[in-house]
């Protein structure tokens, strides 16, 4: 643990699983406190879409794996559609680790499902996690980083904002949304000492990644394998592989500390080489 975080306190939302979570344990061995929360109990919360929603026993074993860095840890449910939770969540978060220096909205879904025959509940549901989620999450605590001038907000957002992507409508909508939140937050927080950047990456071997490549070859019926799928994505980056989430995590690590007050504004892209 290097401590250039220490003393202040990180909020992720998607952070028991996937992204979120190698983020949250990035800015815990920098000496940040972590609130993570996800949608917890997946029977509830799956409409077709392809998130990792973790299941409740996920919650005390992150808490115990955060905890090994030394810092305050909450851990629990989290729906960012939902501003009732919002405040009970950030309300339990700030007791144990107090209020929040650092909002990294990685909570994130989508859906292999063209725009011919999109239901309205699936469309609203990605839009109303990828985008207003972060949204509402922004609303509530982008105040309190002004009033004491200073704060950090990462937004996950993907290519998706800016390369179109078949039969993901509602995930690229999102992401582009995403992007122009990221531009008008980073404005308003600019002259605060508050920073807001967006990091898009391509594809991150996640759970949620192998969940929409599990649809993509579903979908596709050519009898393609999980593994086969994996590899021809591999084969398209030029590097010849698929992004990890710690090589997000150390971005965001980066961004939280002092050498980045002049990074804003910004969409970072991970992709390898990639144009997706």
């Amino acid at each position: 643990m290097t401590g250039k975080l220490k003393g202040r306190s990180a909020v992720i939302t998607g952070g028991l699983t996937g992204q979120g979570l190698a983020i949250a344990q990035a800015l815990a061995a920098e000496g940040a406190n972590v609130a993570v929360g996800s949608f917890v109990h997946e029977a509830a919360g799956r409409q077709g879409d392809a998130a990792a929603y973790p299941d409740p026993q996920e919650i005390v074993e992150v808490r115990e794996r955060l905890a090994a860095s030394g810092t305050a840890v909450y851990a629990g449910h989290l729906d960012v559609r939902d501003s009732g939770a919002i405040d009970d969540f950030v309300r339990a978060a700030e007791e144990v680790c107090g209020p929040a220096d650092i909002l990294v909205n990685a909570a994130g879904t989508t859906a292999e499902q063209p725009v011919s025959g999109h239901s309205d509940e699936l469309w609203l549901k990605i839009i109303d996690t990828n985008l207003n989620g972060a949204f509402r999450m922004t609303r509530k605590l982008l105040p309190q980083m002004i009033e004491r001038k200073w704060g950090r907000i990462i937004n996950i957002g993907s290519t998706a904002a800016t390369v179109g992507w078949k039969d993901n409508p509602a995930y690229c909508a999102s992401k582009s949304g995403l992007l122009g939140l990221t531009r008008c937050v980073a404005l308003e927080g600019a002259p605060h000492g508050v920073t807001c950047v967006m990091i898009s990456p391509t594809w991150v071997e996640t759970e949620l990644m192998r969940r929409n490549v599990q649809q993509v070859v579903e979908r596709e019926g050519k009898g393609r394998t999980m593994e086969e799928a994996m590899a021809d994505i591999a084969a398209q980056n030029p590097q010849n592989r698929i992004i990890q989430p710690d090589e997000i995590a150390a971005l965001a690590a980066f961004l939280c500390g002092e050498g980045a007050r002049g990074i804003t504004m910004e969409n970072i892209q991970v992709t390898g080489g990639a144009l997706w």
